[in-house]
């Protein structure tokens, strides 16, 4: 398979292209930069020396389209976009990256569909509205969609463009929406904050995390693995899918990590503030459409977190700049 990854120099894109890499795949990532830091911290030189970079920008629709012909792109896993943060301070700049960029990907798609066989997007759990808009307990995979940020929003007209390429080109793809995705690499984002807490941790500093309420813990490595088993599953459609970690407190993550390193008790707390996306997602739809997905409890998450930022502390590479 030839992998063609869009971001995929970010968290989750790290993550994916290691675990591809282990698989021997063909992997080409296509970025407006190469900035190999996140993939420094669970992949040696020699590894990263092994994937294709191509310097482009998602809105340039003909170059994407080029690039998918010349490299025989048979699966595309889009991960390109701005997060909230900048989707806020910039709504036309995030709706160029985030929706212009996802049709360029759906569109390189149509005009090659004798080469692409299927497309992994990232949608996101910030689709959904607030815990308070929907019923008690976990929030169908199909329930309204009342995104209350633009980030959000733009989530959600890529997954109906998706049903339209679907509907009217037989383009099958799969969105995924993430929670809280965590684990080395999340160093930016609205809910990047625990696993900086991590960092924290190690480096003996104060820190708070700036929310609080409940979190769908996604551990990153799953994440990754759950792009890749949709892009390889048997499967025609273009259904976006809720996918489900450990949903608990941020009380309970810092706890969690307290019980990972002691040595961290009393450094770690959190503002009251919850974050404006219902975290009690129902996973059924994709364990029932695509199969079973990975799954790591959150404090053996949290351990693996905290070893690599320990191996890189003790080596003088961790960064902590972002914190």
């Amino acid at each position: 398979m030839q992998y063609l990854l869009t971001g995929g120099y970010g968290c989750i894109g790290s993550w994916i292209v290691k675990n591809l890499l282990d698989q021997d795949h063909k992997i080409a990532i296509y970025d407006v930069e190469k900035n190999t830091t996140r993939m420094a911290l669970i992949m040696d030189p020699h590894e990263i020396a092994r994937i294709q970079f191509i310097k482009g920008d998602i809105t340039d629709g003909s170059h994407f389209s080029n690039v998918v012909a010349e490299i025989g792109a048979s699966h595309i896993i889009h991960l390109a976009g701005l997060q909230v943060p900048v989707c806020r301070a910039n709504p036309i700049l995030g709706a160029m990256v985030n929706v212009i960029g996802t049709l360029n990907v759906f569109e390189a798609a149509k005009i090659h569909n004798d080469i692409v066989r299927r497309i992994v997007y990232a949608s996101s759990a910030a689709v959904y509205g607030m815990e308070d808009d929907y019923d008690s307990g976990p929030v169908d995979n199909d329930a309204i969609l009342k995104p209350v940020t633009n980030y959000g929003v733009f989530k959600q007209c890529n997954e109906a463009n998706a049903r339209v390429y679907f509907l009217d080109h037989g383009i099958s793809s799969i969105g995924l929406r993430p929670w809280t995705v965590y684990g080395p690499g999340r160093d930016f984002g609205l809910t990047s904050d625990p696993t900086k807490a991590v960092k924290a941790a190690i480096l003996k500093r104060k820190f708070v995390i700036g929310y609080g309420g409940r979190n769908n813990m996604q551990y990153v490595n799953d994440t990754a693995r759950t792009f890749i088993r949709c892009s390889e599953a048997n499967y025609e459609g273009s259904s976006a899918y809720s996918i489900r970690g450990d949903v608990v407190s941020v009380g309970e993550i810092i706890e969690s990590i307290e019980r990972v390193d002691p040595g961290a008790t009393g450094l770690l707390t959190h503002l009251d503030i919850n974050l404006p996306i219902a975290p009690d997602l129902d996973d059924q739809a994709i364990q029932q459409d695509i199969g079973k997905i990975p799954y790591t409890p959150l404090d053996e998450g949290i351990r693996e977190t905290w070893n690599i930022f320990k191996k890189h502390h003790e080596t003088g590479s961790l960064i902590s700049n972002d914190m």
